[in-house]
């Protein structure tokens, strides 16, 4: 190579990796190395790499690696630790003292790869270079590369494994390192030029950036450049990519270690809520157990605890755990009841009444009619032989068909007639005839009849009459005694109830109250002259018995034996002037009549 070109690579080297004052320390330094096909029995040892020395780089002078022929080269160094790694300069060994295109080793150099791994194995770590554009002329010898990484082991590989190969490589594989340096800082969890910045706290393995400074991984629950946040969103884990299981209302798990806080939803269980049921238990963390009446006892539904095809005979809800009630029972609760006892629910499964039957049935389900002849809850009770038809009640109350035979009473017929014995024995206490069954009348505070012809002892109530007080005041009339005349002033005149006198249709125009005896307001004038009128009457008729009663008067002083004079025009006048004013002779008829009555019950005294 011309000393023109040798000027330009220097030049254009430097461009590339200009002139840094590093102040990061060579980490490989004296560490473990290790190389494939060492050759000539380790003569050319793969610690030359990394024992300082590069002052002599030809192949023979004993600072350099050198490896047998072969498809494949590999070199590595032992960090002796996870280290942050800056960059990573190789000494290549070179043939001549101008390192240029013609110097025989730059085609073995082409097309190398270093690699930073945790492990001896390239593949785990990450591939930090790759050589693909350098020609001999071109590949410089240093070279820096820029690698920020954090690793145990740093990794020189080369292959000739898959022809045809670009052109000036070479046809094998070979490893001439003089010198390889790996620039980072000694103590772990540090970045900066110093290496005296921690790494953020949660950073995976406390590695973090050797420059910036953000984590080159985060801790297991922690996300973001500087690990400072947690996972959320339902994850958790590394790198925030592990699912949550089905935490209670499908909430957040520990951003670390996946548990649940506050339990998992219905249907699983587990500290992570991942595991579901387990047959034969449901709900929330799996607590529940599933209903032993399920038609398949103890399978139900994981989430909801619904049995899985129905319930057995007697129960009901989805999760079969409620008897049939509301007088029903057996599968699917659609069985009706029989007549239990006071309507009382039966047995849930076989619908047995648990307190016996109601009156008229029997048997084990109390859906039996009661024979004939038999009645009462269960049909214990036999039906009288009373009965008019003996033997023949209603089947549920004992009431005979058809009444009871002469002397008995009651429904059932199992009672004697008291007043019959009463009848017996001579007088009924209550009531009349042969039996003491017929009702008395109307009596005077309802009180008792005669006990043989039901005459009232002490007269009527308001409003009836007769011997018996059966009959009620004629038209016009109410009362006690039916004495008292309906108002004249009734809408229908002397129309009034027989016993209140309140008239039955209303008041004629200007009368008011429940008897319309009361003047309207509004009819004060026609009241006053119909006053004036009925006064005048009375006076009038005064005055004309004053005058008949002087004259009789006056008569009997006289001792005169004439004949009397004929009073038959005048008693036909008085009593018709009477009968205008008042109606009393009406009331004189009914105590005759009533006299007479009460001669025909002295008679039968």
């Amino acid at each position: 190579m011309s000393s023109k070109r040798f000027l330009f690579r220097k030049f254009f080297v430097g461009l590339i990796f200009p002139a840094v004052v590093w102040t990061y320390e060579n980490v490989a330094l004296h560490k473990p190395a290790w190389q494939k096909h060492p050759y000539v029995n380790n003569a050319f040892g793969a610690s030359l790499a990394v024992d300082g020395k590069k002052t002599d780089l030809s192949e023979f002078g004993g600072e350099c690696v050198a490896s047998s022929f072969g498809s494949t080269a590999e070199w590595r160094v032992d960090l002796k630790g996870v280290l942050s790694i800056h960059h990573i300069a190789i000494q290549y060994s070179q043939t001549k003292p101008v390192w240029d295109e013609d110097d025989v080793k730059t085609k073995s150099f082409l097309g190398f790869s270093l690699y930073v791994s945790n492990t001896t194995t390239k593949e785990d770590g990450v591939l930090c270079f790759k050589d693909k554009n350098y020609t001999r002329a071109t590949i410089p010898n240093p070279i820096n590369i820029t690698c920020p990484y954090h690793g145990r082991y740093v990794i020189y590989y080369n292959n000739r494994t898959h022809p045809p190969y670009p052109d000036g490589y070479s046809s094998y594989a070979y490893n001439y390192l003089c010198e390889v340096e790996v620039y980072g800082c000694s103590v772990p969890g540090f970045y900066g030029e110093n290496c005296s910045i921690p790494c953020p706290r949660n950073c995976q393995e406390g590695h973090c950036h050797i420059v910036e400074g953000n984590c080159l991984g985060c801790l297991p629950g922690y996300r973001g450049v500087k690990c400072n946040k947690v996972c959320d969103g339902g994850m958790f884990g590394k790198q925030c990519n592990e699912s949550c299981g089905k935490c209670l209302n499908d909430g957040q798990c520990h951003h670390i270690n996946g548990s649940c806080f506050n339990g998992c939803n219905p249907g699983y269980h587990g500290m992570t809520c991942t595991e579901e049921c387990p047959n034969g238990k449901y709900g929330q963390n799996c607590e529940e157990n599933c209903s032993m009446h399920c038609t398949i006892p103890g399978s139900c539904n994981r989430l909801t605890g619904h049995c899985i095809g129905g319930c057995k005979a007697g129960w009901k809800n989805t999760q079969c755990d409620q008897e049939c009630d509301g007088g029903m029972f057996g599968k699917y609760c659609n069985e009706s009841c029989g007549k239990c006892l006071n309507d009382g629910q039966c047995h849930h499964i076989n619908g047995s009444c648990f307190n016996g039957c109601d009156s008229g049935y029997s048997g084990i389900n109390c859906t039996e009619e009661c024979e004939v002849g038999l009645f009462g809850a269960n049909c214990k009770e036999f039906c009288s032989p009373n009965c008019k038809t003996p033997g023949m009640c209603d089947k549920v109350t004992g009431q005979c068909e058809g009444g009871c035979q002469a002397g008995w009473t009651q429904h059932k017929c199992d009672a004697i007639y008291i007043t019959y014995l009463q009848s017996v024995m001579g007088e009924c206490l209550v009531n009349i005839g042969k039996y003491c069954n017929e009702p008395c009348g109307k009596c005077l505070n309802d009180g008792q009849c005669h006990h043989i012809n039901g005459s009232c002892l002490n007269g009527c109530d308001s409003g009836h009459l007769g011997i018996n007080c059966t009959e009620v005041c004629d038209a016009g009339y109410y009362g006690k005694g039916c004495l008292q005349e309906c108002s004249m002033f009734c809408k229908t005149t002397r129309d009034c109830h027989h016993v209140s006198g309140y008239c039955k249709h209303g008041c004629k125009s200007g009368w008011r109250g429940t008897d319309c005896l009361e003047v309207s307001s509004t009819d004060k004038q026609s009241f006053y002259i119909a006053l004036c009128f009925i006064c005048g009457s009375l006076l009038l008729n005064g005055f004309f018995v004053a005058y008949i009663l002087m004259l009789r008067k006056s008569r009997r002083r006289s001792g005169s034996k004439k004949s009397q004079p004929d009073l038959t025009t005048a008693n036909t006048i008085t009593r018709d002037n009477v009968m205008k004013g008042s109606d009393v002779h009406r009331e004189y008829q009914e105590l005759g009549k009533t006299g007479k009555d009460n001669s025909t019950y002295e008679a039968l005294q």
